[in-house]
């Protein structure tokens, strides 16, 4: 049965979205079938694979209200076996057009379990750099998140906030979720700096904190300007290696569980408290 994880940090900037595409390009390069959902209305992650958002139809905003599924949105992109449920602008309004709606948190949720998880192997969940209602609806749809932090000095901030909202989820509205992993990421080994950081991380988080970490690489930075993973753009960079290893090392801490009872319509938890 497949998995739902969400790669999550308000701060922006610490390589999300870049971290879903390429984890998600590298599983797809390993046989495995994978759907990237794209839940940030800056559309990068659609953008990063080739598709303009602009000229999308329909996306996941369409299916957060109600007025398409995911199979009606799901494109195929490349390398074979990945998906992608694009975002579009109009999911800049959709936190406004679900204040009012039953079981708002859920929507997401929702339409995985009308898609049917076992689809895919894996689903993943790009999220935007906030902690608002399309974050939450991620949150409520997983059982794992996985945290990007940037190997610099403000890298802990703003965690806190982070770190409550999980719980509040977890309380509320999703009793399954986990914080699964830490990821390093742009990390510049010529400084002490990036040392010392990578040892704060650790003392937080210990075991969590993957062991491979990403360097600051130019091709990686390069790569969405392409609309490519960076798999497809330059395979012997050194990003390209590191997301490699960091998807093997995920893969090998995965023990396949029995997906999340979804719920038929809950009643709707209040989210204000989620986004304070």
């Amino acid at each position: 049965m497949g998995k739902t994880i969400t790669i999550c940090n308000q701060k922006g900037g610490v390589g999300k979205t870049t971290t879903a595409i390429n984890i998600a390009a590298y599983l797809a390069s390993f046989s495995k079938k994978v759907l990237l959902i794209d839940m940030d209305p800056q559309g990068n992650a659609t953008s990063g694979l080739n598709i303009d958002k602009r000229l999308v139809d329909k996306s996941i905003y369409n299916c957060l209200l109600g007025n398409a599924t995911l199979d009606e949105i799901i494109k195929k992109v490349y390398p074979d076996n990945l998906f992608i449920a694009p975002s579009s602008l109009d999911l800049t309004g959709a936190e406004i057009e679900l204040v009012g709606a039953v079981a708002r948190e859920y929507k997401l949720q929702k339409a995985l379990a009308e898609l049917g998880e076992e689809r895919f192997d894996f689903i993943i969940i790009d999220t935007p750099p906030s902690l608002d209602l399309l974050t939450i609806n991620a949150l409520t749809a997983c059982k794992e998140i996985y945290v990007p932090l940037q190997c610099e000095y403000y890298a802990l901030e703003g965690l806190t906030k982070l770190l409550h909202t999980i719980e509040l989820v977890k309380k509320n509205l999703n009793s399954e979720v986990e914080i699964a992993g830490v990821i390093l990421t742009m990390a510049d080994f010529r400084t002490k700096l990036t040392q010392e950081v990578i040892s704060e991380i650790k003392s937080h988080f210990n075991e969590k904190v993957f062991k491979t970490i990403i360097p600051r690489n130019i091709r990686l930075s390069e790569a969405p300007g392409y609309g490519k993973p960076i798999l497809l753009y330059d395979e012997n960079s050194i990003g390209a290696q590191r997301y490699k290893e960091l998807t093997e090392e995920f893969l090998s801490r995965q023990a396949i569980d029995q997906p999340q009872e979804i719920k038929d319509e809950p009643e709707s938890t209040d989210s204000a408290e989620l986004q304070q």
